[in-house]
């Protein structure tokens, strides 16, 4: 079985459509590790010691969150500026987490069609996640397609959001059974409820 970590960050987490949803399934999910960022550091103040040993622990590490100006929730920067320490995560000696998984679960207000060239955000959604792919590269990490939701705002009333969650259910629970093709995710964009490369059951 994989050791799986799954962080969340949404500092507007009760006013959430659809990741107050994603992170209350990840959280009743058995054998992984949930950790609800800004639950848990509410003035972010990290502790890097704890942070450092939950990536020691475990071979994916997945981050959760709805894309905020085209970046990540404030806390997830922060985590990164202080945990993945030069000596630990990169540069000389900086090998800790070398040969492990970094994957995101993502949700976007605006809808498939605006993440392309012709849309009204003109780059694709992968563009906009490159920071976190080159960071997971600089630490010697794999960084898998992410799974995504796009037009979060409307999937309650669209029936999206049910479909999404119960696939990140699956997502999680296949991530952590050794049954989430990670081969295959390799060769995707991104990866949504309708093409999971998750395996039959061993």
């Amino acid at each position: 079985m994989a050791r799986l970590i799954v962080y969340y960050a949404h500092p507007g987490h009760k006013y959430s459509q659809v990741n107050r949803l994603m992170a209350r399934a990840a959280a009743a999910v058995d054998g992984i590790t949930f950790v609800d960022l800004n639950h848990d550091y509410p003035r972010m103040d990290i502790d890097v010691d704890v942070e450092q040993q939950r990536l020691l622990d475990h071979d994916v590490i997945l981050f959760q969150f709805p894309l905020f100006w085209y970046s990540t929730p404030s806390i997830i920067k922060e985590w990164q500026d202080l945990v993945l320490e030069h000596g630990f995560a990169y540069g000389s000696g900086g090998d800790q987490l070398a040969g492990k998984r970094m994957m995101l679960a993502v949700t976007t207000a605006g809808p498939e069609d605006a993440y392309t060239h012709r849309g009204y955000q003109h780059y694709p959604l992968r563009t906009f996640l490159t920071p976190l792919e080159q960071t997971a590269r600089l630490c010697k990490m794999m960084f898998p397609a992410p799974y995504v939701l796009y037009g979060a705002l409307k999937a309650p009333k669209t029936g999206l959001a049910e479909a999404h969650v119960a696939g990140y259910r699956q997502l999680l629970e296949a991530i952590r059974d050794d049954r989430f093709d990670f081969d295959a995710a390799d060769t995707m964009d991104i990866v949504q409820v309708d093409n999971l490369p998750i395996t039959m059951e061993a």
